[in-house]
């Protein structure tokens, strides 16, 4: 139980209602801000304006899978009232508050090392992380399907990266029938990959790779399908870009040489935001029970 905890959610997405059911079901004390347009009310939770939360009194703050902006700006979709999250504010919150997120900004970055708060990214730890590709593999899947004109099965399908979204991608597009192989940098990687049944490449010789690919998925968060690349490519070519913003794709480049290119961030709360939200709610269910245990021992006693 988390019986004690006072917790401020600001903002989010469909995903943060799963979080939220699930908090209020382990009886923590809940503020949301930014869901005056939620209809459903949860017990022991309260929707609170931002002007007027009281973060002086939180144990923890939950933000958006997205983080912020970079002026710290927060995304809430039942919510038309702008939201931000200042230095003033977090300055206000007790120094044992931990704040949780889906990813860590450069604002965050330097916001909670100007303020000594804690920030937990929770899509850096590898268990969230392997659970949530498995929504990404599928939803890129989804948009596969609806933008091209011929079978997954079959096709020249070159996925870039092998960390734990590319595994679960390489693999989920072999299981239809696609030819698929990895691009990666990391030698080591390619022992995995050939055991996979999956056909490894250096990341170095991409312009020679994916010179007769039908469809490209990235996942490596750096600028790798440059104009050298796509201008090799086939024009038909679909690339999916996994990548964190701005992605791995010259976007501009593929949209003057006749590519569809598609930035798809978020997958996980657009086709399963269900599941995403349960993965993302079983994360931070263990990291504040550990929270509580510490507060209780730091106290002297359990609350």
């Amino acid at each position: 139980m988390l019986t004690g905890l006072n917790i401020a959610i600001l903002g989010g997405d469909a995903r943060q209602l799963e979080v939220i059911r699930t908090l209020v079901e382990l009886e923590a004390k809940l503020f949301l801000v930014g869901y005056e347009q939620l209809d459903h009310a949860y017990k022991s939770s309260v929707k609170v304006e931002s002007d007027h939360i009281k973060l002086d009194q939180m144990d923890a703050v939950i933000l958006p899978v997205s983080g912020t902006g970079g002026n710290g700006q927060i995304e809430a979709v039942f919510s038309n009232r702008e939201i931000k999250l200042t230095k003033e504010m977090v300055a206000s919150t007790p120094p044992h508050c931990v704040f949780y997120s889906g990813i860590q900004t450069k604002f965050l970055h330097d916001l909670m090392t100007s303020t000594n708060r804690k920030l937990i990214p929770l899509l850096d730890r590898d268990d969230v992380a392997i659970y949530n590709s498995i929504p990404t593999a599928e939803g890129t899947i989804m948009l596969v399907i609806q933008h091209t004109d011929y079978t997954i099965h079959g096709s020249n399908i070159a996925v870039l990266g092998f960390g734990r979204t590319g595994m679960t991608v390489a693999r989920a597009f072999q299981a239809l029938g696609g030819k698929v192989k990895v691009g990666s940098r990391h030698l080591n990687d390619f022992a995995r990959i050939t055991e996979m049944s999956l056909t490894p490449f250096h990341t170095d010789q991409l312009k020679n790779e994916l010179q007769d690919i039908d469809i490209c998925i990235n996942t490596i968060p750096a600028l790798i399908l440059t104009p050298h690349v796509l201008s090799n490519m086939p024009v038909h070519a679909l690339i999916i870009d996994l990548a964190s913003k701005p992605g791995g794709t010259d976007f501009r480049y593929a949209e003057k040489r006749g590519m569809k290119a598609i930035l798809a961030l978020g997958l996980p709360g657009i086709v399963a935001p269900k599941t995403a939200g349960q993965i993302l709610a079983n994360s931070l269910t263990s990291l504040l029970k550990e929270q509580l245990k510490e507060r209780g021992m730091d106290d002297g006693c359990e609350r």
